[in-house]
């Protein structure tokens, strides 16, 4: 029995030693740097800058870039603290895609913007960026490149500032994340076309996945996300991931929008729940906590897809202790 104690302790012994080398490994490595590799096609792009385009990616934009990377102070686009994202990721800044060419996005090329916003990897470093910066791998083409035109257009919003926040400094798990759960995109081998409205199903289906991503905060956890695949993500669309009021500090759990009847919006009419996105507007009166904000950018046919494909997605029940107002 002595001998059998003292072989367990030697194994035991080991392997805290291997988890605590690996540890160390990943503490000093640090979020990976990979190898930039962008085909002719994408780095000669050049983007159609016109009213059309610049409107649309300023719509597009208005739901997601301009969320995280305005800032109140300067009324530009200059990066803000992102209070709101989970503490476990430890302090978070976006950074500022304004036109300044050294601390924006201004010197970068219209491929080069094509080839981060799809994988992930900073062109002129190699640098990997975190899970907490979303990658549009899904996005349709001519969606991306409005997005691309609009940083290029005169917008107020995207003058050329300096302002700029200290960098974030990665904790453990964001390291940890960065090198055995998340890994850059690959670019789509052939051209991703935005579905129209004769589909409606499909058409939501993009739109929340593809385009804003809902399935991100509306599933079990970040940490799990899959962003080629959202339908593989654990708890797709059954909420429960707690993200943060505006305040850093209260909790708020993410609604299950599956049409289960019991926990989810299985009772929501169509028309409830164009008002609960479009306007965040509560079923039975009252509005929607932060961070689910209004989505006015989008088009009743927008959402109403959505609610048509939300009817596809598997149901899951699963009760989230929902945010109260006095909690």
């Amino acid at each position: 029995m002595k001998k059998l104690l003292k072989v367990l302790g030697f194994l035991l012994g080991g392997i805290v030693l291997l988890v605590a080398l690996f540890a160390g490994y990943i503490q000093v490595k640090g979020v990976p740097k990979y190898p930039v590799e962008i085909p002719d096609q994408v780095k000669n792009l050049k983007v159609t800058v016109d009213s059309v385009h610049i409107a649309e990616g300023k719509r597009i934009a208005s739901m997601l870039c301009r969320e995280c990377h305005y800032s109140p102070e300067t009324q530009k686009l200059t990066g803000s603290h992102r209070t709101d994202i989970p503490k476990e990721f430890g302090e978070i800044y976006s950074l500022n895609i304004t036109q300044d060419k050294s601390i924006g996005v201004g010197g970068w090329t219209d491929g080069e913007l094509y080839y981060f916003l799809r994988t992930g990897i900073r062109p002129q470093t190699g640098q990997y960026v975190p899970p907490f910066m979303p990658k549009f791998p899904l996005l349709s083409d001519d969606d991306l490149h409005s997005v691309i035109a609009w940083l290029r257009s005169p917008d107020p919003e995207l003058a050329p500032d300096t302002r700029e926040y200290p960098p974030n400094q990665a904790n453990f798990l964001i390291k940890l994340l960065s090198n055995i759960a998340f890994h850059p995109l690959p670019l789509p081998e052939k051209p991703i076309v935005k579905p129209d409205t004769t589909d409606k199903v499909a058409l939501g289906r993009y739109v929340a996945n593809g385009m804003l991503g809902c399935f991100a905060c509306h599933s079990a956890d970040l940490k799990t996300l899959n962003d080629l695949e959202p339908e593989k993500t654990p708890g797709f669309y059954g909420g429960g991931t707690v993200m943060l009021d505006i305040d850093g500090l209260t909790p708020v759990p993410t609604a299950n929008i599956t049409m289960d009847e019991e926990t989810g919006i299985g009772k929501m009419t169509e028309q409830e729940f164009v008002d609960a996105v479009r306007f965040a507007k509560k079923r039975g009166g009252g509005t929607l906590h932060y961070p689910m904000m209004p989505h006015t950018a989008l088009s009743e046919t927008e959402v109403k897809a959505i609610h048509a494909y939300l009817k596809t997605v598997p149901v899951i029940k699963n009760k989230v202790a929902r945010f109260q107002e006095g909690n």
